[in-house]
C-alpha cells in the first residue's frame, strides 16, 4: 500500500495508505498509547482476503510491539451506504446493528418519515423518524402499556392515543371491552401497518370501525378537549404517542410541555377509579425519567403512579412503563 504521512503538529502519528481495489487504511498512534487502524473497502472486495490481511496485521503488531499490548480488539465491519440501513441508535445513544435485509415500506407523511423494515430475528419493524417503534416480536411492549395483564377490560371504555401500528387495539378488542376509541393522526402509518404489520395488528386496521372499536384519524389534542367539554369519561387511557424525551435540556421544552398537556387532558377524561398507561423510556435515562415523575407531581389533579421495567425484544434495551391514577 502507498503510504502518506500527515503533519499532526505534535499530536501523535497519522498516516494513510492506499492499496489495491480501492482499499484505504488510516493508521493513528496517540501519545497515550492508543493505536487505531481503520480499513475501508469497496463493495465487491474479497472479504476473505480482507480478513486474512487483518489477521496478518494483528500478528505483525504483536511481533513489533513485543508483548507491550495490554489489549487488542477487532470490531465488525460497518456497512456504509448500503441499500438497506442496518444501523439504528438506542435511546441511550448506543449504535445497534440489526439483521435487516429489506425495506418493506417507506413513506414521508405530513408528520414524519415512516419505514417498515424486515429483520430475520424480529420480523417487520416500524421505524418513525429514525426511532424503532414496534416489531412483530414486541408483544411484551403492548402487554406492558396495557397494564401487564393485571387489568379487567371486559365491558370497559378505553381510549388509545396514537397506536397506529394497531398492536394495542388488536390486543384490547380480544378482551371484550364496551368500546375502544383509538385516535391516530397519521393515516400513512395505519396504511403501512395494515399491510405489513399483520402479526402485530391482525385484521383490526382493515376497517376503522368494528363491534368493539372505532379509529379516529385526527389530532388527539382537540379530540381530548372535546371529550373533556362533553364530560365523556374512560376507564382506561393508553398513551402511545411518544416516549419521554431523552434530554432535559431547554431545547426539549416543547416536548415536555406536550407531554404535560396530554397528561392533564387525559386525567380530565379518566374516571375516578380509572387508570392511565404510558411508556417512559430506556431504563438507563434516569434523569429524564425522574423529570417525568416530577411532572406527574405538577398536574392539575393530584395523582399516584407505579412503574414497571420490561425487556422489549427489538429495542435491545430495558424499557420503563408507567401506570397513573387519581388520588
Amino acid at each position: 500500500m502507498t503510504e502518506t504521512v500527515h503533519n499532526t503538529e505534535g499530536h501523535g502519528y497519522l498516516a494513510t495508505f492506499i492499496g489495491k481495489n480501492g482499499r484505504f487504511l488510516i493508521l493513528r498512534v496517540l501519545s497515550q498509547g492508543l493505536v487505531t487502524i481503520d480499513l475501508q473497502c469497496s463493495e465487491g472486495d474479497d472479504l476473505a482476503h480482507v480478513d486474512h490481511l487483518l489477521d496478518s496485521l494483528e500478528a505483525k503488531l504483536k511481533t513489533l510491539l513485543h508483548g507491550t499490548i495490554s489489549r487488542m480488539k477487532r470490531l465488525p465491519a460497518l456497512r456504509r451506504g448500503a441499500d438497506v440501513d442496518r444501523y439504528w441508535p438506542t435511546a441511550d445513544g448506543r449504535l445497534v446493528e440489526y439483521d435487516i435485509d429489506e425495506v418493506v415500506y417507506e413513506q414521508d407523511s405530513d408528520y414524519q418519515n415512516i419505514k417498515i423494515l424486515h429483520s430475520s430475528q424480529f420480523g417487520n419493524i416500524l421505524i418513525l423518524n429514525g426511532d424503532v417503534n414496534m416489531a412483530d416480536s414486541d408483544l411484551a411492549y403492548t402487554q406492558a402499556i396495557m397494564g401487564g395483564g393485571r387489568e379487567q377490560y371486559a365491558g370497559k371504555e378505553v381510549l388509545v392515543l396514537g397506536g397506529g401500528d394497531g398492536g394495542i387495539l388488536h390486543e384490547a378488542v380480544k378482551l371484550k371491552p364496551k368500546m375502544v376509541t383509538m385516535v391516530e393522526i397519521d393515516q400513512l402509518v395505519i396504511d403501512g401497518c395494515r399491510k405489513h404489520m399483520r402479526k402485530t395488528c391482525g385484521d383490526v386496521l382493515d376497517s376503522l370501525q368494528g363491534d368493539f372499536y372505532q379509529v379516529l384519524v385526527e389530532d388527539c389534542v382537540p379530540v381530548l378537549k372535546k371529550f373533556a367539554e362533553e364530560g365523556k369519561m374512560f376507564d382506561y387511557v393508553i398513551n402511545d404517542l411518544t416516549a419521554v424525551p431523552i434530554s432535559t435540556a431547554p431545547e426539549e421544552d416543547s416536548t415536555w410541555e406536550f407531554l404535560r398537556l396530554i397528561l392533564d387532558l387525559s386525567i380530565k377524561v379518566l374516571r375516578p377509579d380509572g387508570k392511565y398507561f404510558t411508556q417512559g423510556n430506556c431504563a438507563n435515562l434516569t434523569d429524564s425519567l425522574q423529570e417525568y415523575e416530577g411532572l406527574l407531581g405538577r398536574l392539575s389533579c393530584p395523582v399516584s403512579f407505579s412503574k414497571e421495567v420490561v425487556c422489549v425484544p427489538s429495542y435491545m434495551e430495558l424499557w420503563v412503563f408507567y401506570t397513573v391514577w387519581k388520588k
